[in-house]
């Protein structure tokens, strides 16, 4: 249907509209490379953090573990094969997804399309704020406009001002300077990451993305889209998937207001190095000792540096905060914020 609408809209339609890239259970791997797809060894690195949340809640005989933007389940899964047996068993994990349930997911996973009221524990958001819909703006003589699209053909043009609480986040958030230059109006991903730390009751929230800081803006915007693995013009008819970078640290901001009590702005690789992984491959004479112990070795130095590559996966950004406790000193050794 061609007719031109705000980015905002066309996202929501296009990724969880009916018949949307996200509603007809399309399989993330599919079409992206994610952490938890990468490498177990992030999981297990989650695993690591989730104990720490445990000892500093004391222990409670259940604990919640909810992934936001769930995909297919993996992350639980392997989380669960991860943790120690006397943590797994008083686990309460719970997916949040609009795909379907898969048929493979064991039963133990609870599955939901809507955050949990009130969670105790960890709540972990990975590459879920960037498919927050949001409206894109650019700056003319006159002032930022709305950039409206056609979701059809993916052309664009140029509509009314944003609204006033959008010119308000712009101003503060993401200011622009030159005609032409672009933007997307974060304010919805601050809301949505709002709720999460509104529905943690203790615990710590984390949310891992592609992202940005207001000294690092990119001056014509990050809209992209990605189809079987490959970068894609975004066209919003709900072919691909689209997504925006997402401005952490507004989002902490949201997350201070919501309750917060302490926060880490950091990298992948920085908070990942801090829960132990480090890419360090094996000394070499482990080659002759244990031939076999050395190839396995050398496996998991080469998935922990991808995790952990700056120029990659480690690049991603982490925002983690806590809720009526300390955050876990890995994460504290790496607070910006």
């Amino acid at each position: 249907m061609h007719g031109w609408v705000r980015w905002r809209t066309a996202m929501q339609r296009a990724l969880y509209g009916e018949g949307g890239f996200y509603r007809r259970g399309e399989r993330p791997a599919a079409h992206f490379r994610t952490s938890v797809h990468a490498s177990p060894r992030f999981a297990e690195a989650v695993a690591r953090l989730l104990a720490q949340v445990d000892a500093a809640l004391g222990h409670p005989p259940r604990l919640d573990l909810v992934d936001v933007g769930a995909g297919c389940g993996e992350l639980l899964v392997r989380v669960l094969q991860a943790a120690r047996p006397d943590l797994a068993e008083r686990l309460a994990p719970v997916a949040v997804e609009l795909a379907p349930r898969p048929a493979e997911l064991p039963e133990r996973i609870g599955w939901r399309a809507a955050l949990p009221d009130a969670v105790t524990g960890l709540i972990i958001a990975n590459e879920w704020l960037d498919n927050i819909p949001l409206d894109v703006v650019e700056l003319t003589p006159e002032g930022p406009r709305l950039v409206l699209v056609d979701p059809a053909t993916g052309a664009e043009r140029l509509g009314p001002p944003p609204a006033e609480e959008d010119l308000a986040w712009l101003e503060r958030w993401w200011p622009l300077t030159n005609p032409g230059d672009r933007a997307e109006i974060g304010r919805p991903r601050c809301t949505a990451w709002s709720d999460v730390l509104t529905r943690l009751r203790a615990g710590l929230a984390v949310a891992i993305d592609y992202s940005h800081t207001r000294r690092d803006r990119p001056a014509h915007g990050t809209l992209t889209g990605y189809r079987d693995g490959r970068v894609v013009p975004p066209v919003p008819d709900g072919s691909c998937d689209i997504t925006a970078h997402v401005a952490l640290d507004a989002c902490a901001a949201a997350g201070v207001r919501a309750g917060a009590a302490a926060t880490a702005l950091t990298t992948q690789r920085r908070a990942l190095r801090a829960l132990g992984l480090t890419g360090a491959r094996p000394p070499i004479r482990l080659a002759h000792q244990d031939p076999r112990g050395y190839v396995l070795a050398l496996r998991r130095a080469g998935e922990e540096a991808e995790l952990i590559d700056p120029a990659g996966l480690g690049g991603f950004g982490w925002l983690a905060q806590a809720r009526r406790i300390p955050l876990p000193e890995p994460l504290a050794e790496c607070a910006t914020a």
